[in-house]
């Protein structure tokens, strides 16, 4: 867990032209009912796929 959000897939930021595997791992977990987001980490040049946790909000 980071920051209260729980990392469920990471992405190299360096993807082929065109595609978001990111972006589309994370529709793919709110269509499940997750509320995933998209977050870059930076130090790691990476994409995050987090879901906040539910201690977090409170």
């Amino acid at each position: 867990m980071v920051n209260g959000r729980t990392v469920l897939e990471r992405f190299p930021a360096g993807g082929p032209r065109g595609s978001w595997p990111a972006e589309e791992f994370a529709h793919a977990r709110r269509m499940e009912g997750m509320a995933a987001e998209v977050v870059m980490d930076l130090a790691t040049d990476t994409f995050l796929v987090v879901v906040r946790s539910v201690d977090a909000t409170r």
